[in-house]
């Protein structure tokens, strides 16, 4: 990293000038007296501010022209970290982290505030000390992506990568992941490897942390006690239940959603509780069915793209639906309005789908309860035009189930069995 970084113009003449660069150790007087550490700032920033981390950990911008005086404390030259080796804990269970990218799998440098991947055990270990004290944790890096850049083929990786440990040592296995797109890597996980052995909990963090409301090593603690103490199956994602430090939320990985954009208890079960809490270090197990065990894990990851799921609102326009019949979709999820019904000027458009033999299921777009299409006439059309219910299926993870489903079959008669056969608990009841 430059010891400028994101600075120019203005602002770089201004850390110049002063003998400042990133890192620093600064006290400004402004509007009121502020110390800190001066901080990189994005490339595109404006020229006007530099930016500034408080002992609180929270970051400040501060307007160039409003600085009456600046003075520097200290400099703090970069450290080559040397991590002692881990002794491997034969007393303790085994887990294993596979790291995707997102801030769970990171680390802060409070000398320049730059978050980096944690790559070694040895690393996470230093970050969250408690671990070591629970588990012996080894860890192996797959990608190191945002998750709105997680795309299907990543999940095939992932899967790829997590059916070779159906026999291990491990007790668990955890996915670092980013928030935004964990409930759809979840649900295909679940399809694709419905029957294996261990449980495997997705972990994100909604701050990042370099803050002091950081929910990063507290949902990393959770997931890891959860796993070695549940004794169950399936595939869950463990966040923070509300914004409280006390409970962690396992949620069955085919009903949950990521409902609030910043709350650190973003992520919901639908249509139920969580499948389990850790409240103050003990697990509470809520869930009323387990996974399916096998005697013989037999993993299915293909998976097919070419699948579509439309939202349904007044004035879509029907040639929108045509549009995506003539790109070779092989099956459509409707996102319908409450019990599952979309407007009469699709019906042409959705019977040429029915006669192509495209598969096309219904859901709601309400959040909570059943589709049930044989309430009013309209549904009841739609049914004779073959629009199939998918009960109160979540519709990102029928999108998701429908790539999984079709990307193993061609069949339409197969495609219908398993859309509507229950493989890892999508169902709430």
């Amino acid at each position: 990293m430059s010891e400028y970084t994101g600075y120019h113009g203005n602002s770089l003449e201004f850390l110049k000038a002063n003998k400042i660069s990133i890192g620093d150790s600064v006290k400004i007087l402004a509007d009121i007296t502020y110390s800190g550490i001066v901080m990189p700032r994005y490339e595109h920033s404006d020229d006007k501010h530099i930016v500034l981390k408080l002992k609180s950990g929270y970051n400040i911008g501060l307007e160039i022209k409003n600085i009456e005086n600046v003075e520097k404390k200290s400099s703090i030259e970069k450290k080559i970290e040397t991590n002692e080796k881990i002794e491997k804990n034969d007393n303790l269970p085994n887990i294993l982290l596979l790291s995707t990218g997102g801030t769970i799998a990171s680390k802060i440098d409070y000398r320049t505030g730059a978050v980096t991947p944690v790559l070694t055990a040895e690393e996470l270990n230093s970050s969250v000390p408690e671990l070591g004290k629970i588990a012996n944790i080894e860890t192996k890096v797959l990608f190191s992506e945002y998750s709105e850049n997680i795309m299907p083929e990543h999940w095939v990786k992932i899967a790829e990568t997590v059916k070779e440990y159906s026999k291990s040592q491990y007790t668990g296995i955890i996915i670092a992941h980013g928030t935004d797109t964990m409930h759809y890597t979840s649900s295909y996980l679940s399809f694709a490897l419905a029957g294996f052995p261990i449980p495997i909990a997705l972990v994100g963090s909604q701050r990042s942390s370099d803050r002091a409301s950081s929910d990063a090593a507290l949902n990393l603690i959770g997931a890891v006690k959860f796993l070695t103490e549940s004794k169950t199956n399936g595939i869950y994602i463990a966040m923070h239940q509300d914004e409280n430090d006390e409970t962690i939320a396992c949620h069955i990985g085919t009903r949950v959603r990521k409902n609030h954009t910043s709350k650190r208890g973003a992520f919901q079960t639908i249509g139920n509780d969580p499948a389990f809490l850790i409240v103050n270090n003990k697990i509470q197990k809520n869930m009323k069915r387990d996974f399916f065990k096998v005697n013989e894990f037999a993993p299915k990851i293909k998976i097919n793209q070419k699948v579509a799921l439309v939202k349904y609102h007044p004035g879509y326009n029907p040639d929108s639906l045509r549009n995506l019949i003539d790109s070779g979709v092989k099956a459509i999820i409707f996102e319908g309005t409450g019990l599952g019904h979309i407007g009469e000027n699709m019906y042409p458009v959705v019977k040429i789908a029915n006669e192509k033999g495209i598969f096309m299921g219904m859901t709601s777009q309400c959040i909570d309860g059943m589709v049930r299409m044989t309430v009013y006439e309209s549904g009841r059309d739609l049914l004779n035009l073959g629009i199939i219910p998918l009960e109160n299926m979540i519709p990102e993870i029928a999108l998701v189930k429908a790539m999984w489903v079709t990307g193993n079959t061609e069949k339409f008669d197969e495609i219908k069995e398993n859309m509507l056969k229950e493989i890892a608990l999508e169902f709430s009841t």
